[in-house]
């Protein structure tokens, strides 16, 4: 009899460990899909930032275009009005 609550206790012990280990190893995978999910999470976010700041352009680019836009009209114009004036056209 006695034989067989060690038997019983020792079956006991090794299913109780088999499943806190499985608890660990659920613990585990779910930890590294997460620390994965979150990575690439990360990176997507960094990415679709760069995609948003090469999409939008900020006033100073704005206007800097601007600016440069309006010295080449007047750069042309001068050209054109310095032709017009030697007799060709622009």
């Amino acid at each position: 009899m006695r034989k067989s609550i060690r038997t019983a206790a020792a079956l006991v012990a090794v299913i109780g460990a088999s499943l806190m280990l499985q608890g660990c190893l659920v613990g585990a995978v779910v930890g590294t899909a997460g620390a994965i999910v979150g990575g690439a999470a990360q990176a997507t976010g960094a990415v679709v930032g760069a995609g948003v700041d090469a999409v939008t352009t900020s006033d100073e680019e704005t206007r800097a275009k601007r600016e440069r836009e309006q010295r080449d009209f007047e750069r042309r114009q001068r050209r054109c009005e310095q032709r017009q004036r030697q007799g060709r056209d622009c």
